[in-house]
């Protein structure tokens, strides 16, 4: 019966131990140069943030040029994602269509602008990069999903 008592309370024990993915600094600074150089060949001077899993800044980089307001806003982008596990246009999108969604942007460092996305490995949310700065939010994703393109195989 002991026998018993003990396998049954390591196995709860066990499944209240998770192990989970994270994104590096060595990547985060990768995929936020990536967005930026991106965006420069495009001559729009941003700034890419990229935040863990828990939207937590991991890497800046701000391109010359780039205005003051692109770093909150490459910031909160960056938490937005990581935290809701979205890409900001998709947030937004639903912000506008759900009545019950429209007030998300009063939580705390969130905001509904497009420009944020996730960084999976396979499904699992490791991190996101935000980019804020290009002449709208589409062109801010786009840089941003650059930035991730530029590292995809190693994020297999």
């Amino acid at each position: 019966m002991t026998l018993v008592l003990c396998a049954t309370a390591f196995a709860a024990h066990g499944q209240a131990i998770r192990s989970e993915k994270n994104i590096s600094l060595a990547l985060a600074n990768e995929i936020a140069a990536a967005a930026v150089a991106d965006c420069a060949a495009k001559n729009y001077a941003v700034t890419a943030t990229v935040a863990d899993r828990a939207g937590q800044i991991k890497a800046v980089q701000r391109a010359d040029n780039a205005g003051p307001h692109s770093l909150d806003s490459a910031r909160h982008k960056a938490y937005t994602s990581s935290s809701l596990r979205a890409p900001t246009s998709a947030i937004m999108d639903g912000a506008q269509k759900n009545p019950g969604a429209q007030f998300l942007w009063q939580i705390d460092g969130v905001i509904l602008l497009a420009g944020g996305v996730p960084i999976r490995v396979g499904n699992e949310v490791i991190g996101a990069v935000g980019v804020g700065g290009a002449p709208g939010g589409n062109l801010d994703e786009q840089c941003a999903m650059a930035g991730i393109d530029k590292v995809k195989d190693l994020l297999k």
